[in-house]
Order: C-alpha cells, then structure tokens, then sequence
C-alpha cells in the first residue's frame, strides 16, 4: 500500500462526513479503511489531518475535543453539526 497524500486523506474524510450528515460523527479507522490493506499505519496521519481541518470537528463521548490532546477513541462530524 503507498500512503495516501493529505489531500487524499482530506477528501475521504470530508466525503464520509458529508455522506454521514452534520447530525451523525465517523470513526477515524472508517476513514483509514478507505485505503485498503495497512489502514492501522495511517491512523496518526487521519488524526493529524482532521484536526487540521475547519470543516471537521473531533469529538470524544460526544464533545468537542482537542485533537491533540485527546487520548484513546475519538470521533469525527461536521462542525456545527451536533
């Protein structure tokens, strides 16, 4: 498996997300999955990218958190979506 750019990573997350709907969050891995065989391995970089992206707001127990501090299970929705 080659790794995915940003870009790619981007937009398969923003794709789920909106397939999802802004009431409805993703888990990371659903984003991940997308690339097939090895999606473990891109788990940090999906982090990464999402909470670079204003689009997207990280979550943990249903409320927003710092990506970069949160520890353990995160989720991903649209912003202005709960």
């Amino acid at each position: 498996m080659t790794q995915p750019s940003e870009a790619e990573i981007r937009a398969a997350l923003l794709d789920l997300a909106l397939r999802r709907g802004a009431r409805a969050s993703l888990c990371p891995s659903e984003v991940a999955r997308r690339f097939g065989p090895g999606w473990r391995a891109l788990m940090p970089a999906v982090r990464r990218v999402a909470a670079d992206m204003a689009e997207i707001e990280v979550t943990q127990r249903g409320r927003p958190v710092d990506p970069a501090a949160a520890r353990g299970p995160i989720r991903f929705r649209l912003r202005g979506g709960a």
